[in-house]
């Protein structure tokens, strides 16, 4: 027997979730396909635990930076403790729960593309077949890549999964990368009592302003972080104390666990799509509706067409995937003009990101480099956001920076960064400014709360209108 839904979503993350909760809101019938648990990588491996493990560390580096509160440990235990309360001692009851609440229907195994509209399910029931009537939307996001460096495969490391699910502090931990997991999880585990190395190829959050990096390799070297830059790692091995990683120069780090964090790979080696004629293991291709080109009813939404892979972004995709789904299955008009509703425009130019170390980066839209290479005509303005009264009050000996990035022929604001503790709460603002283009002169207009570290827009525009004058 083939069953028959208006929309077949293999993947159950969040991207997938809202995927078929637009379309189910929309009218349409929908299915999640997922041989993990429902609530994907993000909820279990990643975004979720990472940051359970993280806020412990953050709370307490801010109270030791105001006079007048004192004492103040970190127990690993009850950090695991409250994390595993987070991912629901990985469970997806609850997830699971919330589908059928929603209306969306759940089959579970491995599913797999065998023709157009047409999915097998294969698990320990055997293969169930489901044919979509109008759209198949892939939604498996991405794993962690695993580069070619000699014995790396056989050394058993840690990837971002063992890291944000361990139960325990390794003494020691050589991380192998420099991007968002690998700083991360140096502070979570420097934090936690382990001896940490990084090891990074070249500098730090390669695609962020360079300071971001630099700011960050500071805090890390603060919390004891062995941080070790343009550095190539030629072999791993692991005996029965550990590792050893050997690095450029013919020198060994030891450790008894390694992480490698070198970046993400697309979920899309077996999931059939070259019974469809594409390339299995590649990000798939789509427009700004999430369709794949040459097709009118396969989508790729979230980490797996490789534009943005950050959960916030993933979903936002999903929204507009799930309503332009709706939108065609009915014969409406498409609003796929750039902004519009069926369309993933800020993709491009407005992804707003955050990095929770110690500082924490928070940026979004264009760096200077990019907006260059763009062939935009820019200002970049830094300013102190130590200097900003709301900074010094907020924790005593306060440091940070603050860049906006102003494309001068429009007089708008293509990106900002900050970088700085608790500046995570900071971006929604500068998303709105970046995204909604808001002019420069009536942002002079939007006036932050005194004393607030928000007052650091009111410096920037000082500054922008002095370097402009």
């Amino acid at each position: 027997m083939t069953d028959e839904y208006d929309l077949i979503v293999l993947g159950g993350g969040p991207v997938g979730e809202n995927v078929a909760d637009r379309a189910v809101q929309g009218g349409l019938t929908a299915v999640i396909v997922e041989d993990e648990l429902v609530g994907g990588e993000c909820s279990y491996w990643a975004c979720t635990p990472s940051k359970a493990l993280l806020r412990p560390i953050h709370a307490l580096h801010a109270a030791r930076h105001v006079r007048g509160v004192s004492g103040g440990s970190i127990d690993a235990r009850a950090v695991f403790e409250r994390r595993d309360g987070f991912v629901a001692h990985w469970s997806d009851a609850g997830q699971v729960d919330w589908l059928r609440s929603a209306g969306i229907d759940l089959v579970r195994g491995h599913g797999r593309l065998v023709g157009e509209r047409e999915v097998t399910v294969a698990n320990e029931n055997g293969d169930r077949m489901l044919r979509a009537r109008h759209a198949v939307a892939v939604t498996t996001g991405s794993s962690a890549s695993m580069p070619g460096i000699p014995g790396l495969a056989e050394a058993r490391p840690w990837t971002s999964r063992e890291a944000t699910s361990a139960e325990e502090v390794p003494e020691s931990l050589a991380i192998i990368g420099g991007g968002v997991v690998a700083v991360e999880m140096a502070t979570a585990f420097a934090a936690l009592g382990a001896r940490v190395t990084v090891l990074a190829r070249s500098g730090l959050l390669g695609g962020m302003e360079d300071f971001a990096g630099e700011r960050v390799a500071d805090g890390l070297r603060e919390l004891g972080v062995d941080v070790r830059l343009n550095t190539s790692t030629d072999k791993v091995t692991r005996g029965d104390d550990g590792v050893t990683v050997t690095i450029g120069d013919g020198t060994e780090v030891t450790a008894a666990e390694v992480l490698v964090a070198t970046g993400r790979r697309p979920r899309s080696s077996d999931i059939g799509l070259e019974t469809v004629g594409l390339k299995p293991g590649d990000a798939l291709d789509v427009d700004d509706t999430m369709l794949v080109p040459g097709t009118d009813w396969l989508y790729a939404v979230g980490d797996v067409n490789g534009r943005a892979l950050l959960t916030h972004q993933g979903k936002y995709q999903a929204r507009a995937a799930g309503d332009v789904i709706v939108a065609r299955s009915r014969g409406e008009v498409i609003a796929d003009q750039p902004w519009g509703r069926h369309v993933a425009s800020a993709d491009h130019a407005a992804v707003p990101q955050v990095v929770f170390t110690l500082p924490e980066v928070a940026s979004v839209g264009l760096t200077s480099d990019a907006a260059r290479e763009a062939g935009h005509r820019i200002e970049v303005v830094d300013h102190d956001l130590g200097a900003v009264a709301g900074a010094s009050l907020h924790a005593d000996g306060y440091t940070g920076m603050a860049r906006m990035v102003v494309d001068v022929d429009r007089e708008v604001v293509l990106g900002v960064t900050f970088v700085g503790d608790d500046v995570a709460e900071m971006l929604p603002a500068a998303t709105i400014a970046v995204t909604a283009e808001v002019p420069i002169s009536r942002l002079w207009h939007a006036i932050p709360a005194y004393p607030t570290m928000g007052e650091i827009w009111l410096r920037l525009l000082e500054a922008y209108g002095r370097q402009s004058a």
